[in-house]
């Protein structure tokens, strides 16, 4: 891949540290996410963290999955392996745990290039990772900012929810210990998450042509939409679930939110508000022209001839 800052300049003090938490072989977006973000000058990616999506070795798939993008992007990026499952089933700290704390407690430093300010954790899957970094090490909270594409969001408190929402059904124990561990939280849930809407047409087009990674996100969303563990999509059309964690990274203002006490979520991934809950940033909207052009944009500089 050519080097992101050859071709877009922007200053140092303007760049950010960013992990990358995801369960990239559960579905066909996070690696879409994945691309993106190793194509953003501003986000400095120090590690991509394996997660979990509740099945056996759906860790190990995900670590593979995330070496694959890497490999395609021809781009050498620390790969951890996360938790093994939920936390009830798995209490020794991960790889991916421990990195997180290492990571956050390093701080940053301008003059080095490695980005100014809290360590950003964008979080495309169930959230076992964060959860036992933050138990392993809570005074990490105050050092970080969570970017989590998850749960139903607040717009549903007390009633009952349209799905099962994926990754806050992956972790309940998890998703409730970060969301009320008082760290800064930035919840992009479900109602906002499902608009990023792409065609498989405009992914042949704007996205198969270029290069080994644009070949792979290509034909990899096409398996995966023929296979059976995606009965559940419309059929020539998909949604780009985890591209706001990068996006909203990038610019926080690309979408509009509110500030709102942190739900708890019960066993369906309804939710309820309990008295002391801290308070977190919750997003209503978010940008899909931005999201998407900057993505293919930046597929067409990276990979084009």
């Amino acid at each position: 891949m050519k080097n992101p800052t050859d071709l877009i300049k922007i200053p140092d003090y303007k760049k950010i540290r960013v992990i990358i938490d995801t369960d990239a072989a559960c579905e066909a977006d996070d690696p879409f996410a994945i691309a993106q973000a190793l194509m953003s000058p501003k986000l400095i990616v120090r590690g991509i963290l394996a997660e979990h999506f509740r099945e056996p070795d759906s860790t190990q798939r995900s670590y593979d999955e995330v070496k694959t993008v890497l490999e395609a992007m021809d781009v050498d990026v620390p790969v951890f392996m996360g938790q093994k499952g939920p936390l009830e089933t798995d209490a020794e700290i991960s790889p991916a745990a421990q990195f997180i704390i290492d990571e956050a407690k390093a701080g940053s430093s301008v003059d080095a290039g490695t980005g100014s300010g809290p360590l950003y954790i964008l979080c495309q899957g169930a959230i076992t990772n964060v959860a036992m970094a933050l138990r392993a090490c809570p005074e990490i909270k105050d050092k970080i900012i969570i970017v989590w594409i998850g749960t139903h969001g607040i717009q549903n408190i007390g009633k009952p929810v349209p799905f099962r929402e994926f990754n806050a059904g992956n972790d309940v124990t998890a998703a409730n210990e970060v969301l009320q561990s008082g760290a800064k939280i930035w919840l992009v849930p479900s109602d906002v998450y499902t608009t990023i809407s792409v065609t498989l047409a405009e992914l042949k087009v704007k996205v198969e042509p270029y290069g080994k990674i644009g070949h792979h996100l290509y034909q990899n969303m096409i398996d995966y939409n023929l296979s059976e563990r995606a009965g559940w999509t419309q059929g020539e059309s998909w949604s780009l679930g985890d591209s706001p964690a990068i996006a909203i990274a990038i610019n926080p203002g690309c979408g509009k939110f509110v500030e709102a006490p942190a739900p708890w979520i019960n066993a369906e991934t309804g939710s309820e508000v309990r008295e002391g809950a801290p308070v977190i940033r919750v997003y209503t909207s978010v940008d899909s022209r931005f999201i998407l052009e900057d993505f293919f944009a930046k597929l067409k500089l990276f990979f084009g001839n």
